[in-house]
């Protein structure tokens, strides 16, 4: 059963533990391409801190992950996407990422993800494709949805 969850604006107070939470999630995959720096990761999360376009979510009253959406003019870029690995492959990150989404109709969702990382095969069962790569990324991205049971915008 997935567990039920709210989103709401990240706070100052909840940079040290989402930081903690993405070495949680990146440290196996970032070690392997031998790319995991500490200092690095919290450069990386502080730029990406913005109230404005990052959420945090919540279970039960508890901090468990976040999630970031930014509007462009042509698409969203979805990133600082992290979940608390004792709450993953309970359908929560797919619930998550479904309001997300919804918040953004009619336009195509991209995200990078770091090559060879497991967790590519989320993004593609969300409908999302390779588009691309980078040096140590992936690119992907889902075509234009315009809401429930209606077609693509390719369609």
């Amino acid at each position: 059963m997935t567990p039920g969850f709210i989103l709401r604006p990240v706070e100052e107070a909840d940079f040290e533990p989402l930081l903690d939470l993405s070495i949680r999630v990146l440290r196996a995959d970032l070690d392997r391409v031998g790319r995991f720096d500490p200092d690095r990761r919290r450069s990386r999360m502080r730029a990406g801190f913005d109230p404005a376009a990052l959420s945090a979510i919540e279970c039960d009253g508890r901090l468990v992950g976040c999630i970031a959406a930014m509007p462009e003019a042509d698409h969203v870029e979805i990133h600082s996407f992290y979940l608390d690995p004792a709450m993953q492959g309970r359908g929560l990150g797919a619930a998550v990422f479904a309001a997300v989404a919804a918040c953004h109709p009619g336009l195509p969702l991209r995200i990078e993800v770091l090559k060879g990382a497991a967790v590519h095969r989320f993004w593609e069962k969300q409908g999302f494709v390779r588009t691309g790569e980078q040096a140590f990324d992936w690119l992907y991205e889902r075509p234009a949805h315009h809401g429930p049971g209606l077609p693509d915008a390719t369609a």
